[in-house]
């Protein structure tokens, strides 16, 4: 137990100067760590947000708007097939209220066709469960309604797809250390340290951004439009900003182009007014549809649509090619740039409202900070004098292993990039008053050898020996417990646990390898004959 091969203390030297090293940037002020040349390491612990200051939003889902989606692309994938059907089935006006899309068959003949295609569309998500129930009422009515597993389904899709997005808008240039977590089935969490605006961040992230391209129906009575109603196949939409205009304009319901298919969005100036615009460009499918319908449609107005409402309704003056246009609608610099960001990180494929918002201003969290520091401090000093007054020299060593514990730690957390809470330093303090567990039980354990009669060489050996069965069983359970609690925690839970099983592997090491290896060096040196523990 006590020979330590050459090899073996320049290992152990090594891994701790390196730890030490590590650890040295989350110590010193920024301002210094960005002076350092560009090969010293300069990763440092993140600050949560109750020690940072900053934002946090709790948004919940609309399940309504889930259903509502499903219909209506159900409806326009129905359509195209039934345009390719051969012969070709026709229906009349299909209607999504009520929770469910219903069409009738022109053709009696085809009815049967029309469920097969109608099925076919559907999707197993269970045991003898599909997304979509498909029946026929009144010899020629089809009616389509999506089941609860289908709904769970796209529900749990969607929310995936949410947090991505959200995550996105939040922190578009990765630089940002947020938070963005689900929780539960229909909620997700966000964190952003450093930022006190949630009004700005609940409009960045609030909006579905669902970019739409839809032709002006011109033939739409203005009088019925003004009352909310729409010739058949057209939607009334809101339009605040139409010039001369009424608020409301009739458009086709089927698009032209959807945001869907943008592969960039960015905020530019309009070379001959200045104003801030929108500059949005069409992957290759998309641009050859926008080309098609701007070619077929000179000389007629079509309208860019941002959440059901409508931005602007420009006149087709020529073919639009290329797969390229702008938006422009009365745009600050700001809200342009938000705007980009928004269609480029994807239209959220639910609405999302915000249940619960906080402020943390930066000097609550100093004031976290300072208390946090006073008692980490506070705790390392009661157990290094507790340590050097119980065991003197190997309660010094058992000190060099627990500063050696408490650097291996930031060290660590620095290197993973991870973020330091309220919580975590919770965990760092109660780390660093167990990390002295397993040197009072090797400790204990000597001295009860030398009682018993043992020379010292064999007394260390025998405690070291014994006592690192008690300490790797009791650590197992602490990593254990602090596994599941990462696992199904959340939030500061999980940050609480993460110091805590990064301080357990540390204090175990230290402990058992690097004391072990001060009291093998001393022992080979100094040869004792009595030993004072």
């Amino acid at each position: 137990m006590l020979d330590f091969p050459p090899w073996k203390v320049w290992g152990i030297s090594l891994l701790c100067l390196i730890a030490v090293a590590l650890a040295i940037p989350s110590l010193l002020p920024q301002s210094q760590v960005n002076q350092w040349a560009s090969w010293l390491p300069s990763a440092r612990i993140n600050l949560g947000l109750d020690l940072a200051g900053g934002s946090h939003l709790l948004l919940e889902a609309d399940t309504g708007d889930i259903t509502k989606q499903r219909l209506e692309r159900m409806e326009e994938t129905l359509r195209t097939e039934f345009r390719r059907a051969s012969p070709r089935i026709e229906i009349g006006d299909p209607s999504i209220t009520g929770g469910r899309l219903t069409f009738m068959v022109r053709n009696p003949a085809l009815v049967d066709a029309a469920v097969e295609i109608a099925r076919n569309q559907t999707q197993p998500v269970g045991l003898g469960q599909r997304d979509w129930n498909v029946n026929v009422i009144d010899s020629s009515r089809i009616v389509m309604e999506p089941t609860k597993a289908g709904l769970d389904q796209a529900l749990h899709e969607a929310m995936d797809t949410a947090r991505e997005v959200v995550a996105n808008r939040v922190d578009p240039d990765g630089t940002r250390e947020t938070t963005v977590i689900r929780q539960g089935d229909r909620r997700i969490l966000v964190q952003v340290p450093g930022l006190e605006d949630p009004e700005g961040l609940k409009k960045l992230i609030g909006k579905t951004a669902r970019l739409d391209f839809k032709l002006v129906n011109l033939a739409a009575d203005p009088a019925q439009v003004a009352q909310g109603r729409a010739p058949v196949g057209s939607q009334v939409l809101p339009y605040p900003n139409n010039p001369g205009g009424p608020p409301v304009i009739a458009v086709q319901r089927r698009a032209m182009v959807t945001g869907d298919q943008l592969i960039d969005a960015r905020q530019e100036f309009n070379p001959q007014t200045n104003e801030p615009v929108v500059s949005i460009r069409f992957n290759t499918a998309g641009g050859r549809r926008f080309a098609r319908v701007t070619q077929e449609n000179v000389g007629k107005p079509f309208a860019i649509i941002l959440d059901d409402v409508v931005i602007s309704a420009p006149n087709i003056n020529e073919p639009i090619l290329g797969g390229a246009a702008q938006i422009s609608g009365s745009f600050t610099v700001q809200s342009a740039t938000d705007l980009a960001i928004q269609l480029k990180s994807g239209k959220l494929p639910v609405a999302l409202k915000v249940i619960e918002e906080r402020t943390i201003g930066p000097e609550l969290g100093k004031d976290s900070i300072r208390s946090g520091a006073i008692a980490s401090v506070a705790a390392t000093a009661a157990v290094i004098l507790f340590m050097l007054v119980t065991y003197g020299r190997f309660g010094a060593y058992a000190t060099v292993g627990l500063i050696l514990n408490a650097l291996m730690i930031l060290g660590i957390m620095a290197v993973f990039n991870a973020t330091l809470t309220l919580p975590g330093i919770a965990g760092f303090v109660l780390t660093i008053g167990a990390a002295v567990d397993a040197n009072v039980l090797i400790n204990e354990r000597i001295r009860e050898e030398l009682r018993r009669g043992r020379k010292i060489i064999d007394a260390i050996e025998t405690g070291y020996r014994e006592a690192s069965t008690a300490i790797f069983d009791a650590n197992i359970t602490n990593v254990i417990a602090a596994m599941i609690m990462f696992y199904f925690g959340s939030g500061p839970v999980r940050g609480f646990a993460v110091v805590l099983m990064i301080g357990i592997v540390t204090s175990v090491f230290t402990a058992v390898n690097i004391t072990r290896m001060l009291v093998a060096l001393w022992v080979r040196r100094a040869r004792p004959r009595e030993l004072h523990i």
